[in-house]
């Protein structure tokens, strides 16, 4: 039943799947869309469509790593020309001081490889970009480790959404239930996941409250 719904909705989208997870993961970091919908949701699911055929997975893949790499490089540009103003704009008090926080300290800790390592949580691959231009980081160290991370998170997410679909395509076929007990294992773990990442982020505000130089921002 899971995998009928699953070629159902393939069928429906089609193609029209590559321009909206590109765009997911070109907004992402681009437009801090990350803060409302993670691309790594979207690349998932263009795995799956490619393990069903419906897309060419080394396109996808490609598509994914340029739009990925090209959406940080706009946010870092973004933050570096309004930076100034941005956190006391609208927008930035939407976002709200505490993600600020997490974020410059993130920055503050790990330098350039945080925009790297920043590829591993949504709050943080939305907003480094654009944090680390507002920073004045420079741009050569920014594209390298952008690079390096877009290689590793793109492929990734698209292929672990390829993984799964093929694993359920194959136990499905001698156990009628086994989709939808692997469907909650996912589930399970992606709240695992999150709740871990609430606690690294609580950890990070408790350390930027504690540092003189970040508390004045």
């Amino acid at each position: 039943m899971f995998e009928h719904w699953m070629d159902t909705i393939g069928d429906s989208v089609g193609g029209w799947f590559y321009l909206i997870a590109a765009f997911c993961c070109y907004a992402e970091a681009a437009f801090l869309a990350g803060l409302v919908f993670p691309a790594e949701a979207a690349l998932l699911v263009a795995g799956v469509f490619a393990e069903r055929g419906v897309l060419n997975l080394p396109l996808m893949i490609v598509i994914a790593f340029v739009c990925a790499v090209a959406g940080d490089s706009t946010g870092y540009e973004f933050g570096r020309k309004f930076g100034p103003g941005l956190r006391s704009s609208k927008l930035g008090q939407r976002i709200g001081n505490k993600r600020w926080l997490i974020v410059d300290e993130f920055l503050h800790r790990h330098g350039g490889k945080a925009v790297f390592f920043g590829r591993l949580t949504a709050l943080l691959r939305a907003m480094v970009p654009s944090m680390a231009g507002m920073s004045k980081m420079p741009y050569r160290t920014f594209l390298f480790w952008n690079v390096l991370g877009g290689a590793v998170w793109a492929p990734g997410s698209v292929l672990l959404g390829y993984a799964f679909s093929s694993s359920l395509g194959a136990v499905s076929k001698t156990l009628t239930w086994a989709p939808f007990a692997l469907l909650a294992i996912v589930v399970f773990v992606v709240f695992v996941i999150h709740r871990r990442s609430k606690k690294t982020e609580a950890k990070l505000l408790e350390a930027a409250s504690h540092d003189p130089e970040l508390a004045e921002h």
